[in-house]
């Protein structure tokens, strides 16, 4: 299953950066295609934390169940996707230009539903919607630190 993969340089160190991430509640603040986020556990950070992310691209709105599988402070924050859209996530974050800034990757690896498409609706979304809308969103990510 392909995966989509996005990336950004942050002007911030990875401490920074990781402040932010970790709080999970705030994705929306970047996101724009999440447009709330409701926790399924009394836990918010950390491994085993549930959440439901209601998602929109365009016309279509899902509620994204999400597990975090994956929790390694100021280097990575994976998930599972276990909702009608399945599959993985995750963020790596990596020191750079001797720790003043901070490369933030994001890949997903997602299987959509034969009434989706499937992996012809996976594909086609890819390229149309979900690349070009995280490309956005890291751009407004970028903009919590003080990008243009």
């Amino acid at each position: 299953m392909p995966s989509i993969r996005v990336a950004v340089e942050l002007d911030a160190p990875v401490a920074e950066v990781w402040a932010y991430l970790e709080q999970v509640e705030r994705h929306v603040e970047w996101m724009a295609d999440a447009v709330e986020i409701t926790f399924e556990t009394d836990q918010h950070r950390g491994v085993g934390t549930a959440f439901i992310c209601d998602t929109r691209f365009g016309p279509i709105r899902i509620d994204d169940r999400m597990k975090i599988t994956e929790w390694v402070p100021e280097q990575r924050m994976g998930v599972e996707h276990t909702g009608l859209v399945s599959g993985t996530g995750v963020f790596e974050l990596e020191q750079i230009d001797i720790g003043r800034r901070t490369r933030f990757s994001w890949t997903e690896t997602l299987q959509f539903p034969w009434y989706f498409g499937g992996n012809l609706g996976r594909a086609v979304a890819s390229r149309v919607m979900m690349r070009p809308l995280w490309r956005r969103n890291l751009n407004t990510l970028a903009a919590q630190f003080g990008q243009p």
